[in-house]
């Protein structure tokens, strides 16, 4: 017996280390893994619309720090800092951008996705929907019959009879069989 607790102590934990390793791996390794630079950056969130706004973090510069891609013009970051920029209302949707980060004579890449679905087209003879009041009755809410299935408005009379006698029945059914087995073991 004890052979098999170690044995399957043992393949259990070769099996959690072999699900780990992929994962730490990944932790590792990231999209910017020729990015080893003396300050750390970001852009947050990694994801925006056309025409929306990231902010540019850079953090353990000397100096004024500077961020550029094709899709925002260049942002001057001072030490320690972090600004904002728009991203340009004509970026392509689902493409994916390089925002290079430059820091005295360091450079450093990420990526800047652009999200989102079409544009509604606007037009001056468009006019804006008009709204008219509607009121409503307040109304009590009911809350939730667990536990009675619906079957409280419709049961009748009939129907209670005939599920209590199936319960009846259930119950001498069960004390009948087990009065039959105790009497099979005083026999033996």
């Amino acid at each position: 017996m004890g052979a098999i607790r170690i044995a399957s102590a043992a393949l259990t934990g070769a099996a959690a280390l072999s699900l780990a390793a992929p994962a730490a791996m990944a932790a590792g390794t990231s999209t910017n893994a020729s990015n080893t630079t003396s300050f750390a950056f970001s852009v947050t969130p990694s994801m925006s619309a056309p025409g929306g706004q990231v902010t540019l973090n850079v953090t353990g510069c000397a100096g004024t720090a500077t961020a550029s891609s094709g899709v925002f013009n260049t942002v001057s970051i001072p030490a320690d800092s972090s600004r904002n920029a728009t991203v340009d209302v004509n970026a392509k949707r689902g493409a994916s951008y390089t925002v290079t980060f430059a820091c005295g004579s360091e450079r450093a890449t990420s990526q800047l996705t652009i999200i989102g679905g079409s544009q509604p087209t606007i037009s001056s003879t468009v006019r804006p929907p008009t709204t008219t009041a509607t009121t409503t009755a307040p109304t009590t809410p009911l809350g939730v019959r667990g536990g009675l299935g619906g079957s409280v408005d419709t049961a009748g009379t009939w129907e209670m009879a005939a599920g209590a006698a199936l319960v009846a029945a259930a119950g001498g059914g069960s004390l009948f069989y087990l009065r039959r087995r105790v009497a099979r073991r005083q026999r033996w």
